[in-house]
């Protein structure tokens, strides 16, 4: 199932992000991290989908203690520059008014976040 497939059901996109990559990726981030991501926390800024993003990358490349790398940091510049490369903004609010669905920017970064963290 696709992240829109899942906003479509009713989770917002944070959630939709989380619950398609725990489907696909046999991991059990919980869900309830992006409740309250949606809609650009819920003041048109980050866009849901990309902060769930990048929260499943710090779940996953995170670090535990200072002391350590933080490889996170490098797989988020990663997909920052690419959705800023290919959209010119991150914020929800602009990608709305630059007429960029919910369902396109979820399933591109998705996407560019399985890609990356091959």
């Amino acid at each position: 199932m696709k992240v829109s497939d899942y906003h479509k059901q009713g989770y917002n996109c944070a959630e939709a992000m989380i619950k398609t990559y725990n489907e696909e990726h046999g991991t059990d981030i919980p869900v309830s991290l992006g409740s309250g991501m949606g809609s650009g926390f819920t003041s048109g800024s980050l866009c849901g989908a990309i902060s769930a993003a990048t929260m499943i990358i710090g779940y996953l490349k995170g670090r535990e203690e200072s002391t350590e790398g933080n490889m996170a940091r490098g797989y988020t510049k990663e997909m920052m520059d690419a959705i800023i490369e290919k959209y010119n903004t991150h914020l929800c609010r602009d990608l709305k008014a630059n007429k960029i669905t919910c369902e396109e920017i979820e399933n591109y970064t998705y996407d560019l976040l399985v890609d990356i963290l091959k």
